[in-house]
């Protein structure tokens, strides 16, 4: 299984292989004109080994790279905060999440857009605490107290991505399941959906039903998530979540497939504003 980060150490280097051959250097060469070793450059170049966006400059500068966009793109990969970026936050609790948990909440912080399938539960972003907690007391075995009120609170934490500027764009296709499905009993499900319509207000989120009706769909085979970055394509990245890892998918076929999956959902899902009546009215007990 492919981690976040990892995906971005490995493109990172493959470039940074590129534009070193590019400028006839050796790897050796490109040490000795950075000052280190060239085993540094080596683990750089095969993302074994992560690089500080400093590191990048420097090799950048080596190789007499001047096109900003490209640079632009070097850093971005190698984590440089831009406008887009957040405060990493979710440091503060890497002994309590999982490693590939922090991946997936760096990959939404930084992005710009989010497309996702949901099959089962209301998506993170848009959960209210209640349905947070009884979500992850359900899913999580065996969690305590304390461990339940860390988790719900960091599920909360990352909805802050709607409420930043730029925020992050949202566009949500939900299966009817995730609506009937009541999650913590009735009065917390009701508070859930009225949040939902709330949501749907948002000029930065986009929510879109597809009903029992619409029959069998490309979307049965699974939920899954795709991030879009704006300073560059070259970033984006399907997540796909499973018991106990996630799965990031890089390649231009994978995106393209997902890319052309999430289109057809939307095409046979209710628009926004039948979808948020639809919601409103499931909420009301239809």
């Amino acid at each position: 299984m492919q981690h976040g980060p990892a995906v971005r150490r490995r493109k990172l280097g493959a470039e940074l292989r590129n534009l070193r051959a590019h400028a006839g250097l050796t790897s050796g060469e490109a040490a000795r004109l950075v000052g280190w070793h060239q085993s540094k450059v080596s683990r750089i170049e095969t993302g074994t080994s992560g690089s500080k966006p400093a590191d990048v400059r420097l090799l950048l500068d080596a190789y007499g790279v001047a096109d900003p966009q490209l640079r632009e793109l070097m850093l971005a990969l190698a984590g440089a905060d831009g406008s887009g970026g957040r405060d990493h936050w979710w440091h503060a609790y890497r002994g309590v999440l999982p490693p590939t948990y922090r991946d997936f909440i760096s990959l939404e912080s930084q992005a710009s857009a989010m497309r996702t399938l949901e099959t089962s539960v209301v998506p993170g972003l848009l959960q209210t605490p209640e349905y947070a907690r009884a979500v992850t007391r359900a899913a999580v075995e065996g969690v305590t107290e304390e461990q339940l009120d860390t988790l719900v609170a960091v599920r909360l934490a990352r909805q802050d991505v709607l409420r930043a500027q730029p925020p992050l764009e949202l566009n949500a296709v939900l299966d009817e399941a995730v609506l009937r499905r009541e999650v913590g009993g009735p009065e917390v499900m009701a508070q859930q959906l009225g949040r939902l319509v709330e949501a749907a207000r948002l000029p930065q989120v986009r929510l879109q039903v597809l009903p029992f009706a619409a029959g069998a769909h490309i979307g049965v085979t699974g939920p899954f998530v795709i991030f879009s970055f704006s300073r560059t394509s070259d970033l984006d990245v399907v997540v796909l979540d499973h018991l106990t890892s996630s799965l990031y998918l890089e390649r231009k076929e994978h995106l393209e497939a997902y890319t052309e999956a999430f289109n057809a959902l939307r095409a046979h899902a209710l628009s926004p504003g039948d979808s948020s009546d639809y919601i409103a009215a499931i909420a009301g007990g239809a």
